[in-house]
């Protein structure tokens, strides 16, 4: 449905009935099939649908959006599945800082619009993590009793055990709990420090491993010896991974847990593809 439809129907564009899941399975089924497709395309400035883009078949495919793990027979197309959980106290400080200093907006009208798509995210958006083979979650700091802006973040990454071909990253020891904290000669950290977790967990109803970076890097450069202590990160070669953090230090997040565990997940989504290669066209989902 276009923003009009929409209104004229109360349907958000969170809410399942504003989407044709029935063409998205049809065209994601057709891509991997080698068959090009005309997708639709939504037009978020003027709220229309402008005309279908061609696509053609790739061996690598991204579906991200709204709704990629929302339907059952769309999963079952999938090979590698991501989803991002922001927390409800880092998203809105975030969307309040953003709307008021870029935008304008009044804080009563920010936190109107929050709490008004909120009952239809919390309904079709945010179950969908659970179908995910990979959850980065971004929270809020354990090293500080107040970050208002949450500049601090805490990052856990949670990877689902026994699906064909991911191998869950650990530090130190794979199925122990461990809590360390690496700030000390080999790597430097400022105030308020920084710690790791690692550890097995439960998530809906199915066993995880989790790692866990609250803090920052003060230097790039030392990251290798975190990657030192970290195993299973499909990596082709020591330091890979202190290689790309490095080679995008203006990216956003890169030195926290956010950018680490972005890289890491690239690294797995590498290695799907290399292990599937040859056999069929490959999908990652990201939400």
């Amino acid at each position: 449905l276009d923003r009009k439809q929409r209104k004229e129907t109360g349907i958000t564009a969170l809410d399942p009935r504003a989407n044709n899941f029935d063409l998205m399975y049809e065209q994601i089924n057709a891509l991997k099939n080698g068959v090009s497709i005309d997708k639709p395309i939504y037009n978020h400035e003027t709220g229309e649908l402008d005309p279908p883009e061609r696509i053609n078949p790739n061996h690598i495919i991204v579906i991200e959006g709204l709704h990629p793990l929302y339907d059952e027979r769309v999963r079952s197309l999938l090979d590698f599945s991501v989803y991002l959980d922001i927390s409800d106290e880092v998203k809105i400080s975030w969307k309040i800082q953003r709307d008021m200093a870029e935008r304008g907006h009044r804080y009563e009208d920010v936190l109107a619009a929050i709490n008004a798509r909120r009952p239809d995210f919390e309904a079709y958006i945010d179950p969908q993590k659970q179908y995910a083979d990979v959850v980065v979650q971004i929270l809020s700091t354990n090293l500080l009793t107040e970050d208002k802006e949450h500049k601090i973040l805490r990052v856990r990454l949670v990877q689902k055990e026994g699906i064909e071909g991911l191998e869950p990253a650990y530090l130190f020891d794979q199925g122990s709990t461990i809590s360390w904290t690496p700030c000390g000669r080999k790597l430097t950290c400022s105030y308020p420090g920084l710690k790791m977790y690692y550890g097995p967990d439960n998530y809906y109803g199915n066993e995880v491993s989790i790692l866990e970076v609250d803090g920052q890097f003060d230097n790039l450069d030392e990251m290798i010896y975190v990657e030192g202590h970290l195993s299973n990160l499909s990596t082709k070669y020591y330091g890979e991974m202190t290689h790309l953090l490095r080679e995008h230090q203006e990216y956003p997040g890169s030195n926290n847990g956010s950018g680490l565990f972005q890289v890491l997940v690239g690294l797995k989504m590498r290695a799907t593809y290399e292990r599937l290669v040859g056999v069929s066209e490959k999908v990652a989902a990201t939400v």
